[in-house]
């Protein structure tokens, strides 16, 4: 996937004036952050549960080459094989390796992120190999030619009426008048479309939400059952995973379970959750002849021991996201990367750099609301000013922005003169906002009124009501 992260401003700017994907974005709240919020209030010991996934992670990540190396034996010992891949090239070159092998023209794909990371799609095609996504957010977007713009729900920018007409213009052996309105209508076409397909495939490629080190399982959790098909009706399967994703007992895996699907899409699990260990063994009656798992490095071993440390704890939940005003307002193709959202404004520099990435740090209010649902508790807030500390030292920081820090530290470091101007300022406002209660636009704030109205002070400052008494202000 080409990165367009360094366009940032101009990818939000046209998101906020697509009236279509306003109206998708507005699923959001109703979708994912009321379920997360009745779900968790359910489970009393929730808190509790996000210490102790914090602590398994970091543990984890503090003895990464002793979990990995054991990883490796297990699977190794039930017949499988771990590939180790530095970059994104090794990794596509691994697994075409693979699937030439088996003379393959056809794969089939579970939902993973780290496959679009390292643009496998893209690749296989070039190479004469047809993949077919089967999650169905993904399958949506793979016939929009879109990349997914959110990590668990990849076509929430998409609406029905868009996927009704993109149907009827990709199956055109149906009656073109069909109903095509209700989730049950789009469910059960493409479930037809896609079940020969799985047999069909010589090769599956999933995605791992975790790696067990004490049994050499990968884990993948699901709510359609699209990765069990790919994985067992394929004579091979290929799971491409990053490093971290690895945990070192099935307790450990049981735990963070607990948090990912309440802070994903709230339910209290998913409806599969599906643990592979090696191939097919004689005694099984079905399953691949092959087990592969690739895993990625791509820049995650350089985070270790750094401040960014802590994003190798995220467990790909999106609650950051589902919760972000920023995501919420622009989608997740403004970002121009994989990762959209907080979990992205950190993970996407780390990954491809900050001189690409540098204006995702900064797409952010910084109220705080992606630490405070994350269940692995990482500090995006903290992690986002230490970029933006990154951006400043390399001489990234936009000039404009800049001249603006160097007029207010001027003012800052003379209160009087601070003071002074913010009430000349606040009473002006207030004397030319009397009657209209917001200013539709101003000088020097078109940032703000481009996309929203300001509402027009009432004439004192926080200072002067401070001084007056007013403790708690109105």
């Amino acid at each position: 996937m080409q990165a367009t992260s360094h366009n940032f401003k101009a990818n939000a700017r046209r998101a906020l004036d697509d009236a279509v994907l306003q109206r998708a974005l507005g699923n959001i709240k109703t979708g994912f952050q009321e379920k997360r919020r009745q779900v968790i209030a359910e489970l009393p010991e929730f808190e509790a549960l996000r210490d102790q996934g914090r602590d398994i992670k970091n543990h984890t990540l503090a003895h990464l080459d002793y979990y990995l190396e054991r990883f490796e034996e297990k699977v190794t010992a039930s017949g499988g094989v771990v590939h180790w891949c530095r970059t994104p090239e090794e990794a596509r070159q691994t697994i075409l390796a693979i699937c030439q092998r088996r003379g393959a023209k056809t794969v089939t794909k579970g939902k993973s992120m780290i496959a679009e990371e390292i643009g496998l799609n893209q690749f296989l095609e070039a190479n004469t190999i047809e993949p077919v996504e089967t999650d169905l957010g993904e399958y949506i977007i793979q016939l929009r030619g879109e990349p997914p713009s959110h990590i668990i729900a990849p076509a929430i920018h998409v609406t029905r009426e868009q996927i009704a007409e993109d149907f009827r213009a990709h199956h055109t052996d149906l009656d073109p008048n069909r109903r095509l309105e209700e989730p049950r209508d789009f469910t059960d076409e493409a479930r037809a479309q896609l079940r020969r397909r799985y047999f069909d495939a010589d090769v599956g490629i999933t995605g791992a939400n975790f790696l067990i080190a004490e049994t050499g399982s990968t884990v993948i959790v699901t709510n359609e059952g699209n990765g069990d098909m790919t994985q067992l009706l394929g004579k091979c399967h290929v799971v491409v995973a990053s490093l971290e994703k690895i945990v070192p007992t099935l307790e450990d895996a049981a735990t963070i379970l607990r948090l990912l699907a309440r802070s994903a899409t709230g339910q209290e699990m998913s409806v599969y959750t599906t643990f592979s260990t090696g191939p097919k063994r004689d005694t099984d009656a079905d399953g691949p002849e092959e087990f592969h798992v690739v895993l990625l490095d791509n820049g995650r071993s350089a985070m270790l021991g750094t401040e960014f440390q802590d994003m190798l704890r995220c467990i790909r939940c999106a609650a950051c996201m589902n919760h972000c005003p920023v995501y919420a307002a622009v989608g997740g193709h403004a970002y121009g990367w994989v990762y959209p959202g907080p979990m992205g404004a950190v993970l996407t520099p780390s990954l491809i750099g900050v001189e690409e990435a540098g204006h995702l740090p900064n797409a952010s209010t910084l109220c705080g609301r992606c630490e405070s649902v994350c269940p692995m508790r990482i500090p995006l807030p903290k992690m986002m000013r230490h970029y933006r500390a990154r951006e400043y030292e390399k001489g990234l920081t936009p000039a404009k922005a800049l001249w603006g820090l160097r007029v207010w530290s001027y003012f800052a470091a003379r209160p009087w003169l601070y003071h002074g101007v913010a009430r000349a300022v606040a009473s002006g406002l207030a004397l030319f906002g009397r009657g209209k209660g917001r200013f539709r636009s101003l000088p020097l704030a078109d940032g703000w009124t481009r996309v929203r109205d300001m509402p027009a002070p009432e004439g004192r400052t926080f200072q002067d009501l401070y001084r007056a008494g007013h403790r708690r202000v109105p």
